[in-house]
């Protein structure tokens, strides 16, 4: 039986030619950056479109733009080009003896509370592997994960986790925080339109929880009337304490300030801030045994 569709028979060379075809928008000066000759990637060229049954490139006078079906074409060719470099460095790391590389995403709750002390007790047991840790806001960490571009994810399960896999890790709601004689500090909850109407201090400017922050104060038609921007979670509760302005957190990442007495914790009323935090992925049989092992030890350590 023949198969079905387009029969796809692209090798390394082929993909490589056509990132730089799309780049250069020339085959010719696609064919120079790729090392080939012009009759050579142009019979390439030619193969990958009769493969398919579709045009990649139309092609004009001053030069080739990419069809719908080149376009999405470049785009898987490039995250195979940047997972073949990552596997480059990957093997070499294992020639040099560093081990494995698991590549985490986290937000910024996570990220405060959970996953710096679990990360540093997993590397402390194993010197042969490295953590490639970045922050993300949840919805951006899922895309990046569900586009295989990380191994695992730690977001707020109020993200669309699609068809990733789960594993739960803790609740993690995010509170409003003042001043002990903050006009806040006896109210038992408030709504995000009387957080935005106050001075606040925030995180800085990129950072996920921010981020995520500004996303839910748009629809509302404001922003938050921020008096500073600091760069961790410590330098913003110092400054709430100090009585510049409330702030929105992570109850976790900021438990020791509130049990001592510094900070007082108001429920934020909003259905997004009653989170709970979990460590996604495409699929079992897809992780690295590293990259398992990670993932048991943050669930174990969440608990």
């Amino acid at each position: 039986m023949s198969p079905i569709g387009p029969s796809l028979r692209f090798d390394l060379t082929d993909l490589a030619l056509f990132i730089s075809i799309a780049e250069s928008g020339s085959i010719t000066r696609g064919a120079e950056r790729a090392h080939l000759a012009l009759a050579s990637a142009s019979a390439r060229v030619r193969g990958m479109e009769a493969g398919l049954g579709v045009p990649l490139l139309d092609r004009g006078r001053r030069g080739v733009t990419l069809t719908e079906a080149g376009q999405l074409l470049l785009r898987h060719a490039r995250s195979i080009s940047q997972d073949i470099d990552e596997l480059n460095l990957e093997l070499a790391a294992y020639a040099e003896g560093h081990g494995a590389t698991v590549r985490l995403l986290a937000n910024t709750a996570s990220t405060a509370s959970l996953v710096t002390a679990a990360v540093t007790s997993f590397l402390a047991d194993r010197s042969a592997v490295r953590v490639d840790l970045e922050q993300r806001p949840s919805r951006r960490a899922v895309v990046e994960i569900a586009e295989r571009r990380a191994d695992l994810g730690i977001v707020s399960d109020s993200a669309d986790l699609g068809t990733l896999q789960t594993r739960t890790l803790r609740e993690d709601p995010l509170v409003v925080l003042c001043a002990p004689r903050g006009p806040l500090a006896r109210r038992k909850k408030v709504s995000i339109v009387e957080v935005i109407e106050r001075p606040f201090v925030g995180l800085s400017h990129g950072n996920a929880l921010a981020e995520h922050l500004e996303d839910h104060a748009l629809p509302l038609g404001s922003r938050f009337a921020y008096r500073v921007r600091l760069h961790s979670v410590d330098a913003v509760c110092q400054a709430v304490a100090a009585g510049i302005g409330i702030t929105i957190l992570p109850r976790h990442a900021v438990q020791e300030w509130i049990d001592d007495g510094s900070l007082v914790a108001v429920r934020l009323d909003e259905s997004w801030a009653e989170r709970t935090l979990v460590v996604c992925f495409v699929a079992e049989r897809e992780l690295s045994p590293t990259a398992r092992a990670l993932r048991d030890h943050l669930v174990a350590g969440s608990r």
